[in-house]
């Protein structure tokens, strides 16, 4: 189990003047070590996270467990290029203010290279705009909101998985051929990551969206529960409906369509598929004929049993980090976002400022990683912030989840 405060040992010094001065306002309070941290050293590379351990989203804590294994079994391998990885993971309670804190003392205290695979859309929006300002790297975020494919406006922040807007328009396209004159309900987290799903939504179902929607539900990440909204949306008449909610709110909605005898056409975020922590605490009937649009291999699936990739991050599981649940799919996402900071900071060489790390950052090109679905492969540039753009839709069934359907770009 990874403490709040795991640190791995690790490597690296490199030193890269600000490309611009930021605001004074932004540096209230700092002691300009953001201008000369010794990141990286000859034999190590520092690397900083935040992660609910904490608060309603902990559950996701076993992405920054997996990774913390990872790059154990990276450095027991020799670390990159001769220099061991200290990652170096704070709890922020999935709270907007303690992320900055967190955030504020990885840069300032730990002189981390970069941030890497923060969580959540509010908590590492919060953080974005120290990171940019001082040049630090925000690297690979745990969020499919549309804002962290901005290369632009945030040239030092990037995403990793698909958008969640482009994943509600397959959602919408699948409901409309399924169920033409569907009563569409919308369960969604009232932040930017539930909000995208809505806009996704619009842009698939264009002029017939407000015929079609009947009801859209917000939660709040404090609600205990979702017992109104699923109420409110059998009542509105919904018989499609999709759910853009995090993992406790998930296993609620499943739970409350089988209390109220209601089966819905119901697509399910892709975030919240996992069978260990959504569908079986769920139960796995109720998830019958739920519909999801996936991109990693599904550690359940038996199709997998004998896939060469699977099978090497089954050994991981084993040898580096067997406290771990191998039916979360949440430990295929540390696994696979690790292996690709890897990659990175391979292609850096020598050469890693701040700078040459977003660089190599976005020039991965055709990138496979052993764990994603045949035909997803992790591609960037310096106008795209958004490494994975496909995906493939599945269905939950007797045997568990189901693909059909040919891989979709997205």
């Amino acid at each position: 189990m990874l403490s709040r405060r795991t640190l791995l040992q690790t490597a690296a010094l490199a030193m890269l003047p600000p490309l611009r001065a930021p605001r004074a306002e932004d540096m209230a309070g700092e002691d300009m070590l953001w201008a000369d941290s010794p990141w990286v050293t000859d034999r190590e590379i520092r690397i900083g996270n935040t992660a609910p351990y904490s608060g309603p989203l902990a559950p996701y804590s076993a992405i920054a467990q997996t990774q913390a294994a990872y790059f154990r079994m990276v450095n027991a391998r020799g670390g990159v290029n001769g220099r061991r990885i200290t990652f170096i993971s704070r709890d922020d309670g999935y709270s907007p203010r303690r992320a900055l804190d967190e955030t504020r003392r990885l840069v300032t205290e730990e002189r981390v290279a970069l941030l890497f695979n923060g969580l959540g859309t509010r908590t590492q929006a919060a953080v974005r705009p120290y990171l940019n300002n001082r040049r630090v790297p925000q690297l690979f975020v745990g969020s499919p909101a549309e804002e962290w494919d901005d290369p632009q406006q945030y040239p030092w922040s990037m995403g990793f998985s698909p958008s969640a807007r482009t994943e509600a328009e397959i959602y919408g396209k699948f409901i409309r051929q399924e169920r033409p004159g569907a009563r569409i309900g919308v369960l969604y987290q009232n932040d930017g990551f539930g909000q995208d799903y809505l806009i996704g939504l619009r842009h698939a179902l264009g002029d017939a969206y407000p015929d079609m929607v009947v009801k859209e539900a917000p939660y709040e990440v404090t609600d205990a529960t979702i017992e109104h909204q699923a109420r409110a949306l059998k009542a509105a008449g919904a018989d499609a409906v999709v759910t853009a909610a995090a993992s406790r709110w998930a296993i609620q909605m499943i739970r409350a369509m089988a209390a109220l005898d209601w089966k819905p056409l119901h697509c399910m975020t892709y975030a919240s598929s996992s069978v260990g922590v959504v569908i079986r605490p769920a139960g796995l009937a109720h998830a019958n004929g739920m519909i999801t649009a996936e991109w990693m291999k599904d550690p359940t699936d038996a199709r997998w049993v004998h896939d060469a990739g699977m099978a090497t991050w089954r050994a991981f599981m084993v040898k580096h980090h067997p406290a771990g649940d191998v039916s979360d799919i949440n430990t295929v996402y540390g696994y696979a976002v690790a292996h690709v900071l890897v990659r990175v900071l391979e292609q850096c060489g020598d050469d890693l400022s701040r700078a040459n790390i977003m660089r190599q950052a976005a020039n991965l090109v055709d990138l496979e990683v052993p764990v994603l679905l045949p035909g997803v492969r992790v591609n960037t540039s310096p106008a795209n912030y958004r490494p994975i753009r496909a995906m493939r839709l599945h269905r939950w069934g007797r045997n568990g989840w189901e693909e059909f359907g040919p891989v979709i770009s997205v």
